[in-house]
């Protein structure tokens, strides 16, 4: 596997590419201390098999840059490294396509437990950012977007370092709406939805409206957020899987 880090910390780019070393002796690790020198790398090499990216860079801001990547090369998974562990960069990551967020604070063991499960093709989120900025109030308005469990959620694992969801089992979803929400997961719109299910869009909106009630969210990208986190707790790292296409 090869690895590209984009960090400008030479202290934490150096701390990360020893702890991915860790992961197994087939593992390449190429570390970018800049935008610049990132885009330069896979510029002469396009052969990664994941990057993981800072959002604080000195040349460019790490969003802008998550965004080039996606569009530059739609197949490379990017994971999210980042010192903040506020919900809403972790939403706004998500929604602008990584793969996986893990604050930097978190353990060595979590890191790798993230990366196999975004190589296997999951997404992984932080456990304790859901829907709430640790510390204090939201600083920014989609930070306190998702109603329903996702703020108890937030406020219990802030309070107790732990926290507790319903299961997917327990939703009280109808097979239907199940496989709606499989392909909701897949990034698929509603016509293509209809389409693969054989059903108008009219009735797949309903269908759409009625998961994102049942999970207690009010986007597709907090269903994201709300199903990675009900499976990463459930079933340890056998996130739900969304393919990217």
């Amino acid at each position: 596997m090869k690895v590209l880090l984009i960090d400008d910390h030479p202290l934490i780019l150096s701390a990360l590419k020893t702890v991915i070393q860790g992961l197994g002796d087939d593992v390449t690790v190429v570390g970018a201390g800049s935008a610049a020198a990132a885009r330069a790398t896979l510029q002469g090499d396009a052969e990664f098999d994941l990057v993981l990216l800072d959002l604080q860079l000195g040349d460019a801001n790490g969003f802008d840059l998550l965004a080039e990547l996606r569009v530059a090369y739609p197949a490379l998974p990017v994971v999210v490294v980042s010192a903040s562990d506020r919900s809403s960069d972790v939403i706004r990551s998500i929604d602008m396509g990584a793969m996986g967020f893990v604050p930097k604070r978190a353990s060595n063991e979590t890191l790798f437990d993230a990366l196999r499960l975004v190589m296997s093709g999951g997404i992984y989120v932080p456990p304790m950012t859901m829907g709430v900025d640790a510390g204090s109030a939201p600083s920014a308005p989609e930070a306190d977007t998702s109603p329903g469990y996702l703020k108890v959620v937030g406020s219990k694992a802030a309070e107790g370092g732990y926290q507790t969801t319903p299961s997917l089992t327990t939703l009280g979803l109808t097979p239907r709406q199940t496989d709606v929400l499989a392909l909701l997961l897949q990034g698929k719109p509603n016509k293509l939805i209809a389409r693969e299910l054989n059903l108008s869009v009219e009735t797949v909106k309903d269908h759409v409206a009625a998961v994102l009630r049942a999970l207690g969210v009010n986007s597709r990208t907090q269903a994201v957020l709300a199903v990675s986190q009900m499976t990463q707790l459930v079933g340890g790292t056998g996130g739900w899987r969304r393919t990217r296409g």
